[in-house]
Protein backbone atom coordinates (compact mmCIF):
# COMPACT_ATOMS: atom_id res chain seq x y z
CA UNK A 1 0.00 0.00 0.00
CA UNK A 2 1.40 3.41 -1.00
CA UNK A 3 2.12 6.20 1.54
CA UNK A 4 -0.61 8.35 -0.08
CA UNK A 5 -3.24 5.65 0.46
CA UNK A 6 -2.15 5.21 4.12
CA UNK A 7 -2.47 8.95 4.78
CA UNK A 8 -5.92 9.10 3.16
CA UNK A 9 -7.08 6.10 5.19
CA UNK A 10 -5.87 7.61 8.46
CA UNK A 11 -7.51 10.94 7.67
CA UNK A 12 -10.83 9.23 6.97
CA UNK A 13 -10.75 7.61 10.42
CA UNK A 14 -10.39 10.95 12.28
CA UNK A 15 -13.50 12.73 13.65
CA UNK A 16 -14.53 15.84 11.75
CA UNK A 17 -14.04 18.77 14.15
CA UNK A 18 -15.01 21.44 11.67
CA UNK A 19 -17.63 24.15 11.93
CA UNK A 20 -19.45 22.85 8.86
CA UNK A 21 -23.05 21.76 9.08
CA UNK A 22 -23.43 18.22 10.36
CA UNK A 23 -19.87 17.99 11.71
CA UNK A 24 -19.23 15.87 14.80
CA UNK A 25 -19.23 17.82 18.06
CA UNK A 26 -15.75 17.86 19.60
CA UNK A 27 -14.71 16.31 22.87
CA UNK A 28 -17.19 16.24 25.75
CA UNK A 29 -19.77 18.72 24.45
CA UNK A 30 -22.37 16.02 23.87
CA UNK A 31 -21.78 14.76 27.41
CA UNK A 32 -22.46 18.28 28.68
CA UNK A 33 -25.63 18.52 26.58
CA UNK A 34 -26.80 15.33 28.25
CA UNK A 35 -25.91 16.46 31.77
CA UNK A 36 -27.60 19.86 31.50
CA UNK A 37 -30.86 18.16 30.60
CA UNK A 38 -30.93 16.53 34.04
CA UNK A 39 -31.96 18.05 37.38
CA UNK A 40 -29.18 19.78 39.31
CA UNK A 41 -29.61 19.96 43.09
CA UNK A 42 -27.68 22.40 45.28
CA UNK A 43 -26.43 20.60 48.41
CA UNK A 44 -25.01 23.79 49.94
CA UNK A 45 -26.39 26.13 52.59
CA UNK A 46 -26.22 29.85 51.79
CA UNK A 47 -23.42 31.68 53.56
CA UNK A 48 -24.16 34.32 56.18
CA UNK A 49 -22.54 35.56 59.37
CA UNK A 50 -24.71 33.59 61.80
CA UNK A 51 -25.14 30.14 60.27
CA UNK A 52 -25.12 27.13 62.62
CA UNK A 53 -21.55 26.17 63.47
CA UNK A 54 -19.32 24.13 65.74
CA UNK A 55 -19.66 25.20 69.36
CA UNK A 56 -16.13 26.63 69.59
CA UNK A 57 -16.38 29.15 66.72
CA UNK A 58 -17.18 32.84 66.89
CA UNK A 59 -19.59 34.36 64.40
CA UNK A 60 -18.31 35.40 61.01
CA UNK A 61 -18.17 39.07 60.01
CA UNK A 62 -18.83 41.04 56.84
CA UNK A 63 -17.69 44.61 56.23
CA UNK A 64 -18.55 46.66 53.14
CA UNK A 65 -15.46 48.43 51.80
CA UNK A 66 -16.82 49.90 48.57
CA UNK A 67 -20.36 50.54 47.34
CA UNK A 68 -21.87 50.96 43.90
CA UNK A 69 -23.48 54.24 44.96
CA UNK A 70 -20.17 55.78 46.09
CA UNK A 71 -17.49 53.91 44.15
CA UNK A 72 -19.22 52.31 41.19
CA UNK A 73 -18.68 48.75 42.46
CA UNK A 74 -19.42 46.61 45.51
CA UNK A 75 -16.65 44.98 47.57
CA UNK A 76 -17.11 43.24 50.91
CA UNK A 77 -14.55 41.94 53.38
CA UNK A 78 -15.46 38.53 54.84
CA UNK A 79 -13.91 37.21 58.05
CA UNK A 80 -14.66 33.64 59.05
CA UNK A 81 -13.05 30.41 60.18
CA UNK A 82 -12.24 27.88 57.48
CA UNK A 83 -14.87 25.47 58.75
CA UNK A 84 -17.82 27.83 58.13
CA UNK A 85 -21.18 26.76 56.73
CA UNK A 86 -21.07 23.94 54.19
CA UNK A 87 -17.33 23.35 54.10
CA UNK A 88 -14.49 21.01 53.23
CA UNK A 89 -12.28 19.39 55.85
CA UNK A 90 -9.00 18.29 54.25
CA UNK A 91 -6.73 15.75 55.95
CA UNK A 92 -4.50 18.55 57.30
CA UNK A 93 -7.42 19.79 59.42
CA UNK A 94 -6.54 17.05 61.93
CA UNK A 95 -3.17 15.65 60.83
CA UNK A 96 0.12 17.47 60.32
CA UNK A 97 1.82 16.60 57.04
CA UNK A 98 -1.26 15.30 55.25
CA UNK A 99 -2.97 17.02 52.32
CA UNK A 100 -4.17 20.61 52.54
CA UNK A 101 -7.09 22.09 50.59
CA UNK A 102 -4.94 23.01 47.58
CA UNK A 103 -3.52 19.48 47.38
CA UNK A 104 -6.87 17.80 46.75
CA UNK A 105 -6.86 17.11 42.99
CA UNK A 106 -9.82 18.07 40.85
CA UNK A 107 -10.32 14.42 39.90
CA UNK A 108 -11.54 13.92 43.48
CA UNK A 109 -14.22 16.58 43.05
CA UNK A 110 -16.49 14.92 40.46
CA UNK A 111 -17.66 11.61 41.87
CA UNK A 112 -20.48 9.05 41.86
CA UNK A 113 -22.88 10.03 44.65
CA UNK A 114 -24.15 7.46 47.15
CA UNK A 115 -26.80 8.58 49.66
CA UNK A 116 -27.22 6.49 52.81
CA UNK A 117 -30.64 7.39 54.20
CA UNK A 118 -31.18 7.10 57.97
CA UNK A 119 -33.70 9.92 58.39
CA UNK A 120 -36.53 7.66 59.59
CA UNK A 121 -34.31 6.20 62.31
CA UNK A 122 -33.21 9.70 63.33
CA UNK A 123 -36.81 10.83 63.64
CA UNK A 124 -37.22 8.23 66.41
CA UNK A 125 -33.76 8.63 67.92
CA UNK A 126 -31.67 11.81 67.41
CA UNK A 127 -28.59 9.95 68.71
CA UNK A 128 -28.81 7.33 65.96
CA UNK A 129 -25.54 6.26 64.32
CA UNK A 130 -25.54 4.41 61.03
CA UNK A 131 -24.92 0.67 61.18
CA UNK A 132 -23.31 -1.79 58.81
CA UNK A 133 -26.74 -3.37 58.40
CA UNK A 134 -27.97 -0.03 56.99
CA UNK A 135 -25.16 -0.07 54.44
CA UNK A 136 -25.72 -3.72 53.54
CA UNK A 137 -29.41 -2.96 52.99
CA UNK A 138 -28.39 -0.16 50.58
CA UNK A 139 -26.15 -2.58 48.67
CA UNK A 140 -28.93 -5.16 48.54
CA UNK A 141 -31.14 -2.56 46.83
CA UNK A 142 -28.56 -0.93 44.55
CA UNK A 143 -25.49 -3.14 44.29
CA UNK A 144 -21.95 -2.63 45.53
CA UNK A 145 -21.02 0.91 46.54
CA UNK A 146 -18.69 2.02 43.73
CA UNK A 147 -15.04 2.64 44.44
CA UNK A 148 -14.11 6.31 44.26
CA UNK A 149 -17.58 7.52 45.21
CA UNK A 150 -18.74 10.33 47.50
CA UNK A 151 -20.97 8.90 50.23
CA UNK A 152 -23.41 11.28 51.90
CA UNK A 153 -25.26 10.49 55.12
CA UNK A 154 -28.86 11.69 54.90
CA UNK A 155 -30.38 12.39 58.31
CA UNK A 156 -32.61 15.37 57.38
CA UNK A 157 -30.86 17.21 60.22
CA UNK A 158 -30.40 20.12 57.80
CA UNK A 159 -34.14 20.81 58.08
CA UNK A 160 -33.33 22.33 61.49
CA UNK A 161 -31.37 25.07 59.73
CA UNK A 162 -30.84 27.96 60.45
CA UNK A 163 -31.32 27.42 64.20
CA UNK A 164 -28.05 26.92 66.04
CA UNK A 165 -30.03 25.65 69.03
CA UNK A 166 -31.88 23.00 67.01
CA UNK A 167 -28.77 21.92 65.10
CA UNK A 168 -26.72 21.43 68.30
CA UNK A 169 -29.72 20.05 70.27
CA UNK A 170 -28.10 20.34 73.70
CA UNK A 171 -30.00 19.06 76.74
CA UNK A 172 -30.13 20.49 80.27
CA UNK A 173 -27.00 18.54 81.21
CA UNK A 174 -25.01 20.12 78.37
CA UNK A 175 -24.98 16.99 76.19
CA UNK A 176 -25.61 17.40 72.46
CA UNK A 177 -27.95 14.99 70.70
CA UNK A 178 -27.53 14.62 66.94
CA UNK A 179 -26.84 11.68 64.61
CA UNK A 180 -23.50 10.64 63.18
CA UNK A 181 -21.33 8.04 61.54
CA UNK A 182 -20.03 4.85 63.15
CA UNK A 183 -16.52 3.42 63.02
CA UNK A 184 -17.66 0.11 61.52
CA UNK A 185 -19.36 1.86 58.63
CA UNK A 186 -16.51 4.28 57.93
CA UNK A 187 -14.00 1.43 58.03
CA UNK A 188 -16.12 -0.56 55.58
CA UNK A 189 -16.59 2.40 53.22
CA UNK A 190 -12.99 3.60 53.14
CA UNK A 191 -11.07 0.34 53.51
CA UNK A 192 -13.34 -2.20 51.81
CA UNK A 193 -15.30 -0.17 49.27
CA UNK A 194 -12.45 2.33 48.70
CA UNK A 195 -14.60 5.45 48.54
CA UNK A 196 -12.97 8.84 47.94
CA UNK A 197 -14.86 11.13 50.33
CA UNK A 198 -17.92 11.42 52.54
CA UNK A 199 -20.23 14.08 53.93
CA UNK A 200 -23.13 14.71 56.29
CA UNK A 201 -25.71 17.29 57.37
CA UNK A 202 -24.55 17.84 60.95
CA UNK A 203 -21.70 20.01 62.25
CA UNK A 204 -19.62 16.94 63.10
CA UNK A 205 -18.74 13.50 61.80
CA UNK A 206 -19.08 12.04 65.27
CA UNK A 207 -22.50 11.93 66.98
CA UNK A 208 -23.42 14.69 69.41
CA UNK A 209 -22.97 12.57 72.53
CA UNK A 210 -19.35 11.88 71.52
CA UNK A 211 -18.53 15.49 70.62
CA UNK A 212 -19.94 16.61 73.96
CA UNK A 213 -16.97 14.72 75.41
CA UNK A 214 -14.64 16.31 72.84
CA UNK A 215 -14.32 12.97 71.08
CA UNK A 216 -13.71 13.54 67.37
CA UNK A 217 -12.16 10.15 66.71
CA UNK A 218 -14.32 9.37 63.66
CA UNK A 219 -13.40 12.62 61.91
CA UNK A 220 -9.79 11.95 62.81
CA UNK A 221 -10.09 8.49 61.27
CA UNK A 222 -11.37 9.80 57.90
CA UNK A 223 -8.83 12.58 57.64
CA UNK A 224 -6.07 10.33 58.94
CA UNK A 225 -6.69 8.05 55.96
CA UNK A 226 -5.83 11.08 53.77
CA UNK A 227 -9.41 11.57 52.60
CA UNK A 228 -11.50 14.73 52.78
CA UNK A 229 -15.05 15.26 53.99
CA UNK A 230 -17.85 17.81 53.62
CA UNK A 231 -19.90 18.98 56.60
CA UNK A 232 -23.29 20.71 56.81
CA UNK A 233 -24.77 19.43 53.56
CA UNK A 234 -28.42 20.06 52.70
CA UNK A 235 -31.16 18.93 50.27
CA UNK A 236 -30.12 15.28 50.37
CA UNK A 237 -33.83 14.46 50.43
CA UNK A 238 -33.96 15.69 46.81
CA UNK A 239 -31.32 13.24 45.58
CA UNK A 240 -31.76 9.51 44.88
CA UNK A 241 -29.87 6.93 46.92
CA UNK A 242 -27.96 5.82 43.83
CA UNK A 243 -27.13 7.00 40.33
CA UNK A 244 -26.39 10.71 40.77
CA UNK A 245 -23.07 12.56 40.47
CA UNK A 246 -21.58 14.81 43.14
CA UNK A 247 -19.63 17.95 42.24
CA UNK A 248 -17.58 19.24 45.17
CA UNK A 249 -15.95 22.62 44.66
CA UNK A 250 -13.96 24.94 46.92
CA UNK A 251 -11.25 27.62 46.55
CA UNK A 252 -7.66 26.46 46.15
CA UNK A 253 -6.34 27.83 49.44
CA UNK A 254 -2.60 27.30 49.72
CA UNK A 255 -1.87 25.21 52.82
CA UNK A 256 -5.56 25.54 53.69
CA UNK A 257 -6.98 23.60 56.64
CA UNK A 258 -10.59 24.08 55.51
CA UNK A 259 -12.87 26.46 53.62
CA UNK A 260 -16.52 26.97 52.64
CA UNK A 261 -17.50 24.70 49.74
CA UNK A 262 -20.12 24.61 46.98
CA UNK A 263 -21.51 21.13 46.51
CA UNK A 264 -24.21 20.02 44.09
CA UNK A 265 -25.65 16.86 42.60
CA UNK A 266 -26.56 16.02 39.03
CA UNK A 267 -29.57 13.72 39.21
CA UNK A 268 -30.33 11.04 36.59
Amino acid sequence: MSLRILVLAAAAALPLYTASAGAAEPGLWKVYDSLKSHTWVDLTHSYNEQVPHWKGFELAQRKTLYTIEKDGFQVDLYTHVGQWGTHVDPPAHFHTGLRTVDQIPVKEQLLPLVVLDIHTQVEKNPDYTITLDDVKAWEKRHGTIPAGSFVALRSDWSKRWPSQEKIQNVDAQGVAHYPGWSKEVLTYLYETRKITASGHETTDTDPGIATSKDDYSLESYILGKDHYQIELLTNLDQVPEAGALAVVSFPKIEKGSGFPARVFAIVP
